[in-house]
């Protein structure tokens, strides 16, 4: 049966809903940008003429959702962090102490990544305060779970069968690794140069997630480290009631 399809194209939806969707699909663009963009680049990688992501962009901008700088580009906005402190605050609440003890001690930025549908997000991360060179994990950055090693470690606490459609043998073989040893490791995968290792968390809700920390070199051996975000993650267990 063919799907009815609505003027803008939508399956199964009105207008209203792809408007609303694309106005979350640039928030997730500029989260993951990392830096500001301009309004022509959002709307390439929406996908959209440039007079649509104006609109949509004015109309985030109204909400302090997203800002434009003196130049024209976007960023996003301080309603955001507002927003985004209410997530999942306990969880927060509870992790923050810990990352910040365990980013000092290895000098590395730690954070808490969740799975969301097929992605991981980073909830909540801290740099180290004496960190040389640390690397910049901002919370609301998000990838697939197929890649990394949060989304190995996520995946570890999952059956096969579950598993994304299209793992390679490497990447599944990674996986299981990950599922013997309790912790999992990437090198290049997200972005390049970068180092990744993870433990997994699942949360008393039946959330799955990840402590990790993401490096550019190595002071630590793999096995320390993994030790290291292991007692992080019965720490933030214990706190929230797991």
């Amino acid at each position: 049966m063919t799907q009815a399809r609505s003027r803008e194209g939508t399956p199964g939806g009105s207008a209203g809903s792809q408007t609303l969707s694309r106005g979350i699909r640039i928030l997730e663009i500029l989260a993951d940008a990392r830096e500001p963009l301009s309004i022509d680049e959002v709307a390439r990688r929406l996908g959209v003429h440039r007079s649509i992501a104006y609109r949509l962009l004015r109309t985030l901008e109204d909400h302090g959702l997203v800002v434009r700088e003196a130049d024209g580009r976007v960023d996003l906005g301080a309603r955001m962090a507002a927003l985004a402190a209410g997530v999942a605050h306990d969880l927060q609440a509870e992790a923050l102490p810990e990352l910040t003890q365990a980013a000092n001690d290895l000098g590395m930025t730690c954070f808490l990544s969740i799975l969301d549908r097929e992605e991981c997000i980073t909830l909540a991360s801290v740099e180290p305060r004496h960190g040389v060179a640390s690397v910049a994990q901002r919370p609301g950055t998000r990838h697939p779970v197929t890649v990394g090693a949060p989304g190995k470690a996520i995946l570890s606490l999952a059956p096969e069968p579950s598993w994304p459609e299209g793992l390679d043998d490497a990447h599944r073989a990674d996986v299981r690794v990950a599922r013997e040893r309790g912790w999992a490791t990437s090198h290049d995968e997200v972005i390049a140069g970068l180092r990744s290792i993870a433990v997994p968390l699942r949360l008393p809700k039946g959330e799955r997630a990840a402590v990790a920390v993401v490096y550019l070199s190595d002071p630590h051996p793999d096995a320390d480290i993994a030790a290291r975000l292991t007692r992080v993650a019965a720490a933030i267990t214990s706190a929230i009631g797991g």
